[in-house]
């Protein structure tokens, strides 16, 4: 259900995980600022996510564990954390972080997308951009409010919308708290813009099963080819053309999941030429052949 309109405007649309909506529980509440929703996936559905949201994003894992998967947050170390059940993620709005997992057990997990101005509000002296990204954390003051927060999500109670508010702004402070700790990182200088981050995130997504020239990419991100390369790397930590084969590889996961797909169909589907190129690639970033995963998830 939703109440209201959704903070960030186009920001809200597209956050769908890539899994057919029959397999996931969803409720949704927007309110003052905060557009806040649990999910419940009722399978163990292999997942993957890429995104750069212009809102900020906590995360709330109330149960989350994955048999493999990485998790990566611009300007953070890339996480291959199994257990993530009982955890939080903070990503600061403008921030990429994609990933993929296998899960383990059904993922339940409650979001807030939060209007970045919260938390200036909050702050005072802390602009939007300079809040740090955290992975895999965990706060007991941040949980105790995610759990008065969650059963509010599905009321339509006019009281309870004006406690959420509440709860809302209570859980911006405690982030802008988070923010003036000393074990955060901040994000990397001299990457790209948000605005160039999403444009070529989407634009790869979208013609993912094409070569990508370097100038292409540069052009949409109005660079040269030479600052385009690393500014991308210095966002994403991989080179351009890296990146694009690790989204293949992702996407082949997802296809690989359903097994009357043939291999060779899902080589082609993201781009490669045939199974034994695309066997070869699947194996060094995986460490297994595309068969050989199936079989796992079987």
């Amino acid at each position: 259900m939703t109440n209201g309109n959704a903070p960030g405007g186009d920001a809200a649309r597209g956050r769908d995980l890539v899994v057919p909506s029959r397999l996931l529980e969803r409720q949704v509440a927007d309110w003052d600022g905060v557009r806040a929703e649990t999910i419940k996936l009722l399978c163990q559905q292999p997942l993957e996510f890429h995104r750069v949201e212009q809102c900020h994003l906590l995360v709330a894992l109330e149960q989350a564990q994955r048999y493999d998967g990485e998790t990566t947050v611009e300007g953070l170390p890339k996480s291959t954390r199994r257990d993530l059940s009982h955890k939080l993620t903070f990503i600061p709005s403008g921030c990429a972080f994609s990933g993929w997992m296998k899960p383990r057990v059904s993922l339940e997990a409650t979001l807030f997308y939060i209007d970045p101005a919260m938390l200036e509000i909050n702050a005072g002296r802390v602009a939007a951009p300079a809040v740090r990204p955290r992975l895999f954390f965990e706060d007991e003051s941040i949980w105790q409010t995610v759990a008065k927060l969650k059963p509010l999500i599905s009321s339509t109670d006019n009281a309870d919308r004006v406690y959420a508010e509440a709860l809302s702004q209570v859980l911006a402070h405690e982030i802008t708290r988070l923010n003036d700790e000393a074990t955060g990182l901040l994000p990397m200088r001299g990457g790209l813009a948000a605005w160039q981050q999403k444009r070529i995130v989407e634009f790869i997504d979208e013609h993912l099963a094409e070569e990508l020239p370097l100038a292409t990419l540069a052009n949409l991100a109005q660079l040269s080819t030479y600052h385009f390369a690393r500014a991308f790397k210095r966002s994403f930590g991989v080179p351009p053309h890296r990146h694009h084969t690790n989204r293949r590889i992702e996407r082949a996961r997802v296809l690989l999941a359903n097994p009357v797909t043939a291999v060779a169909d899902v080589a082609v589907e993201v781009g490669f030429s045939g199974a034994s190129a695309f066997s070869a690639t699947f194996r060094k970033i995986t460490g297994q052949t595309p068969t050989e995963y199936r079989r796992g998830l079987a």
